[in-house]
């Protein structure tokens, strides 16, 4: 899956928690949102919209954060269910420490073969 595709498969699928994602479309939205970050970033200093002075936060920050939010967590759930794990595995994230590790290892486990009891394998 390419980036473009990914991007595109995210955005179609905008709320959707069912179903499973590729690894390939997981992380080249983490990349498109960590791009996005940057781009916000630079627009809101150089704008000079920063809510706190020598920040890099800013309004168009805010408003791209918001606006990736639903898509985020969506695609991580449909990733959970690749692995044949819940969504619900993604409230590990809230232990400090040990749930982002354990989050970043099922992300990047590979998905089970053939279907599972979230649909049919993405790969084909």
């Amino acid at each position: 899956m390419s980036f473009s595709t990914a991007i595109k498969s995210v955005f179609s699928q905008y709320v959707g928690f069912s179903g499973r994602a590729r690894r390939s479309e997981y992380w080249w939205f983490a990349l498109f949102t960590i791009l996005v970050s940057i781009v916000t970033a630079i627009l809101d200093s150089a704008l000079g919209l920063t809510f706190v002075e020598g920040s890099t936060t800013g309004f168009i920050g805010l408003i791209a954060s918001l606006a990736l939010l639903l898509p985020s967590l969506a695609v991580a759930v449909r990733r959970l269910h690749d692995t044949d794990r819940t969504g619900w595995w993604l409230l590990i994230a809230l232990v400090p420490f040990v749930g982002a590790i354990v989050l970043l290892v099922f992300f990047v486990l590979d998905s089970t073969p053939g279907a599972n009891r979230f649909g049919p394998n993405p790969k084909g």
